[in-house]
């Protein structure tokens, strides 16, 4: 009884296990972003990489990923981030990040895009794209 009760409360705690995030890039960019610049681009306050080229936000949909993203990287919620977007794009002042429905979809666009950044679950990045932080 003991060893079913053990079983059953490890397994309730695997299920709250929180995903890594792993923020990629196009192989083929050069540039190091740290934290407070990934924050940035994500909010509309950066718009360009340190070498002047502008750079192209891809964002997830209503995926776990997205809010452990929003929630470690960019300090809000998933609701706050789009009341966010929706007012920066209401005034005119801003254009939100490009959304994508799942890991692959980003791994996608970054890929054929030089100018672009996502993030996707770590366990799911693949040789196609570069990591260049995680949290």
């Amino acid at each position: 009884m003991k060893k079913l009760i053990l079983a059953s409360a490890l397994s309730l705690c695997s299920f709250g296990a929180v995903a890594e995030v792993a923020v990629i890039v196009n192989p083929g960019n050069a540039n190091a972003l740290d934290a407070e610049t990934i924050k940035k681009i994500y909010l509309g306050k950066a718009k360009s990489f340190d070498n002047g080229n502008k750079v192209n936000p891809a964002t997830q949909n209503g995926t776990a990923i997205a809010d452990e993203f929003n929630s470690k990287v960019v300090g809000k919620s998933s609701s706050q981030l789009n009341a966010y977007w929706s007012k920066l794009v209401f005034t005119g002042k801003g254009t939100p990040p490009e959304k994508f429905d799942s890991d692959q979809a980003v791994i996608d666009f970054v890929a054929a895009n030089g100018d672009s950044i996502g993030y996707i679950d770590s366990n799911k990045a693949t040789n196609k794209v570069k990591v260049i932080a995680t949290f």
